[in-house]
């Protein structure tokens, strides 16, 4: 895929901030959630599956599915569609199962 089907429209003068996705700068609009800031992407993946490492971009947008699933603030298996943009925030995409620490 090479562009993503997916834009931003900002208002002119409206205030943005930063968050880093897999160690990039992205820009999103204060508000919007980090699964809206993924499908903007040119790979909207936010995880692959556990057993055969399929990718998976949110779908739903409600939080009933868990296709959404990344790693925010260090935080494993968050689901992004629920969870607003802040400044600095930093998301990094999952891939296959996660770990479990003790």
């Amino acid at each position: 895929m090479s562009a993503s089907l997916f834009r931003w429209l900002p208002e002119p003068g409206a205030p943005s901030l930063t968050l880093t996705l897999d160690g990039v700068p992205v820009e999103a609009a204060p508000g919007e959630t980090v699964a809206a800031v993924l499908l903007r992407q040119q790979t909207p993946a936010s995880r692959t599956t556990p057993v055969k490492e399929s990718p998976r971009a949110p779908y739903c947008m409600m939080g009933v599915c868990f296709d959404c699933l990344a790693v925010v603030d260090g935080v494993a298996s968050t689901q992004t569609c629920l969870v607003t943009v802040r400044e600095g925030m930093r998301v990094e995409r999952q891939y296959g199962k996660r770990s479990v620490q003790s």
